[in-house]
């Protein structure tokens, strides 16, 4: 690990807890940047915080992110090996009584908050780029990308090698325990696959446009 690159995230990071750019700072209790190797081979890139993330102010830390360390250790990935982060930084959220209910990002807060996300990637140079659900994908393609029909797909964007998945927290929304045992081992397929990816040429932006179609799934 060079000192330079991770000195230069941690002050990324410090910048990035200053950011007022969009109004989610508001209601969140701090800013949760990334967080890995600063020479991680691979970087995971989900859509915003959740709430358990917003108060710990790190990645994954919350149930969606218990699924994805279970799937990390089943596909075979050392999650010390590679850095997490989120497209948005901020959790936004809607106060319900006592509860914070995720509120999915907007277009324009993703694309103010890319300058963070685009940051991390061009310090920690990583091979690949997970793109952990729709939001995700979208901020690194800058284009709306439909999971549902890219998942699996390798594409070239953000000057990176991207690949789709879905990002774990929708296999928790799921009711049927098998339906969340073939999401999950599903999953931890994408993880496999994903890792084989490094060291291989991907598809180019226009192969994985024509999967996608306009709209965010």
């Amino acid at each position: 690990m060079t000192t330079g690159a991770t000195e230069a995230l941690s002050k990324l990071g410090d910048e990035a807890r200053g950011c007022r750019a969009c109004p989610l700072w508001r209601k969140a209790t701090q800013t949760v940047f990334g967080e890995g190797p600063a020479d991680a081979k691979i970087v995971f890139v989900g859509e915003q915080p959740g709430d358990r993330e917003d108060i710990a102010g790190r990645p994954f830390v919350g149930p969606a992110g218990a699924l994805f360390d279970k799937a990390l250790a089943t596909a075979g990935i050392d999650r010390s090996k590679v850095y997490v982060t989120n497209a948005v930084k901020h959790f936004k959220n809607d106060l319900r009584g006592k509860r914070r209910l995720h509120k999915r990002p907007n277009v324009g807060e993703v694309n103010v908050c890319r300058r963070w996300l685009i940051g991390e990637l061009d310090l920690v140079a990583p091979q690949l780029v997970v793109a952990l659900g729709a939001t995700a994908a979208m901020s690194l393609a800058q284009r709306p990308i439909k999971v549902t029909s890219s998942r699996g797909a390798a594409f070239e964007a953000a000057r990176r090698r991207v690949f789709v998945t879905v990002h774990p927290s929708s296999l928790l929304r799921l009711r049927e325990e098998e339906e969340r045992r073939v999401a999950f081992e599903a999953f931890v397929d994408d993880l496999r696959a994903a890792v084989q990816l490094l060291g291989q040429p991907a598809a180019t932006h226009e192969d994985v446009s024509e999967r996608s179609g306009a709209a965010p799934s």
